[in-house]
């Protein structure tokens, strides 16, 4: 839902066009979902307040920053171009430039398979949480 506000309110100061507005929505559903079910991973792993704040400060920002947001992978030397390609953030900023300009750094296909496999591997993770019980039961 914050996707699409902060896509209407831009509209009212930038002229934009959507190339691919459905794949779009797709890969906006995908990675809101899959980051739902990996916050919730880590509110359930999290005893207290700073432990929350670990992973979003010391993994998600770096992946995001060193995953092509801001910049094209492309414009990388080699040795890093291929190293990016671990980072699992190149993969959902990839379809979503695919989708809004019909550019991308990787292959659609390979973006949407790698962002569907990120999110069964959170459902997988979310699953394992209520089977176990793992800190849900005491």
């Amino acid at each position: 839902m914050l996707g699409l506000l902060i896509l209407t309110t831009a509209r009212i100061f930038v002229d934009y066009e959507i190339a691919h507005p459905v794949w779009m929505v797709a890969f906006l559903v995908l990675t809101a979902v899959t980051f739902s079910l990996f916050g919730f991973m880590i509110g359930i792993w999290a005893d207290d307040f700073q432990k929350l704040q670990i992973i979003p400060l010391m993994v998600i920002t770096p992946l995001t920053f060193l995953g092509g947001a801001f910049y094209s992978i492309k414009m990388l030397p080699e040795p890093w171009q291929t190293l990016t390609l671990f980072n699992p953030v190149v993969y959902l900023i990839s379809g979503f430039r695919w989708a809004f300009y019909g550019v991308s750094d990787v292959n659609v296909a390979v973006s949407l398979s790698m962002t569907f496999g990120f999110l069964l591997l959170c459902l997988g993770g979310v699953w394992w949480i209520f089977k176990t019980g793992y800190r849900i039961k005491t």
